[in-house]
């Protein structure tokens, strides 16, 4: 499953610490597998169950919100400067790549329509998400990534890798929407 993770999301090997990839990788299979699915799933769950026939896929969302920080922190970088404006590049991709990995544990397919799951009804998905980046032993600050990307974490404080997720995020949803 680790190969195939790796060849969906080569945003993967933006990682450079192998420790951190390892563990964001592990988070990933976990929730793959506690919510049912296999990576060929992933091209075919929708990002979102808020817009009805979105045509934009789990793993396309994921992959453009990752893409999207990183061009975000390139820019801020190339024009203000890594200096003044410091980004911890590998914590940034970790937590991007898993900002919705909840979605595996809140999504299910029943009769061919993808809906909430029981876990879906009971907790949203930055929740299921802090769990499984917590018991694939990832630090705090992808965690923090994770658990604030979405409206829950607009009344706390969001670290500079946290503020550009939210908005990737965002950008990525709302143009969309009907």
């Amino acid at each position: 499953m680790k190969d195939q993770l790796l060849k969906l999301v080569p945003e993967f090997n933006e990682i450079k610490n192998t420790d951190l990839r390892d563990k964001t990788v592990k988070a990933f299979q976990m929730a793959l597998e506690k919510g049912g699915w296999t990576p060929d799933d992933l091209g075919k769950i929708p990002f979102t169950l808020l817009i009805k026939d979105t045509p934009v896929s789990f793993l396309e969302h994921t992959r453009a919100v990752t893409q999207i920080c990183m061009g975000m922190a390139r820019a801020l970088n190339a024009v203000i400067g890594e200096k003044r404006f410091p980004i911890n590049w590998d914590i940034l991709i970790s937590g991007a790549i898993l900002h919705d990995v909840g979605k595996l544990l809140e999504y299910k397919r029943e009769q061919g329509q993808y809906v909430k799951s029981a876990n879906g009804k009971l907790l949203r998905h930055p929740f299921s998400g802090v769990q499984m980046a917590t018991l694939a032993g990832l630090p705090d600050e992808v965690i923090h990534i994770i658990a604030v990307h979405a409206h829950e974490g607009d009344s706390g404080k969001r670290t500079t890798e946290g503020v550009l997720l939210h908005y990737a995020d965002f950008t990525s949803f709302e143009p969309l929407k009907p």
